[in-house]
């Protein structure tokens, strides 16, 4: 089954307590492409721009991820710098230059149109709209946002989650979206707009999955899947996205889509964000081994079982 991500790929400079590191290859769609590359096909809609060499292209096609759509303009590619302190949940940002990236229009190439699932990361409402309405023929849509379109574009915001079946959001964006301080009222307001199900990532302490009332199957009980606990966080910059691709592309690699599957997809997701945060940038998952993978999410399966 074949995955589209529609979203930034970028060049980062993070500082951490670990270090820092100038210009290593970053962006939502980038972190989220690397991750769900383990589990089935994927396809990358984004613009880069003159400073976006072979070698970083390389960096993708070597998971067998589909560049085809990914766009050239004259300029610079998207540049973000942040830096984290001893609260590695939260970065600063240092500076944000768009780029080329200010006037991305996403262009789908038509070889794309057979897709099965698709992931709007974090971009304008308006352009996460129109795409969804041109792979109008998608099983499953995932979707990201983030407080800057929460409160810039909030009508356009509404009209996008009608359109997702999953959106996956930290804690903070869910109460601000419902406008409620309590988050399992604030997830049922969320759910009430459109989503079927709601995935809320809680940083370094997991996440939990809300289900619209007989979506997916039967029940609709919230349920709550750990976070691995990680000796050394070297870079959190792109975990929630990497989070993404694990628990979409397993999703993909899945033949039905129900509760449990879905489930199953929160530990995946969060193997493949533990994996992001122990090296800068995309290295570590670069080059993992679906063993890797495997036996950490038998850790993950053995922290949540009890006899």
């Amino acid at each position: 089954m074949s995955i589209l991500v529609v979203g930034s790929v970028a060049f980062d400079n993070i500082t951490t307590p670990s270090g820092s590191v100038q210009n290593v290859l970053g962006g939502a769609a980038t972190h989220f492409a690397l991750a769900a590359s383990y589990f089935t096909t994927v396809r990358v809609v984004a613009v880069v721009g003159d400073d976006f060499t072979a070698e970083h292209e390389n960096v993708l096609k070597k998971r067998g991820i589909d560049t085809r759509g990914i766009e050239r303009a004259p300029g610079k590619t998207f540049r973000w710098g942040g830096s984290y302190t001893d609260n590695l949940n939260e970065a600063k940002t240092d500076f944000t230059d768009l780029n080329v990236f200010e006037q991305f229009q996403p262009k789908i190439p038509k070889e794309y149109a057979d897709t099965e699932f698709l992931f709007l990361a974090n971009i304008h409402p308006a352009l996460q709209i129109t795409v969804r309405q041109e792979m109008n023929g998608v099983r499953l849509t995932g979707g990201d946002t983030m407080n800057f379109w929460i409160n810039r574009t909030p009508q356009q915001l509404a009209d996008m989650l009608r359109l997702v079946n999953v959106l996956l959001i930290n804690d903070t964006e869910v109460k601000m979206i419902a406008h409620e301080t309590n988050l399992p009222r604030a997830a049922q307001k969320v759910l009430a707009m459109g989503p079927q199900a709601l995935v809320i990532k809680h940083g370094e302490y997991g996440a939990t999955i809300f289900f619209r009332q007989g979506a997916f199957g039967i029940g609709h009980h919230p349920f709550r899947a750990p976070a691995l606990p990680i000796e050394e966080v070297q870079d959190p910059t792109g975990a929630g996205d990497s989070f993404a691709g694990g628990f979409m592309g397993y999703i993909a690699s899945q033949g039905e889509v129900n509760r449990e599957v879905l489930k199953r997809a929160l530990f995946y997701g969060g193997v493949m964000g533990s994996f992001t945060v122990e090296r800068f940038g995309t290295d570590r998952v670069q080059s993992l081994s679906r063993e890797e993978i495997d036996a950490r999410f038998q850790i993950f399966r053995e922290l949540t079982h009890l006899e």
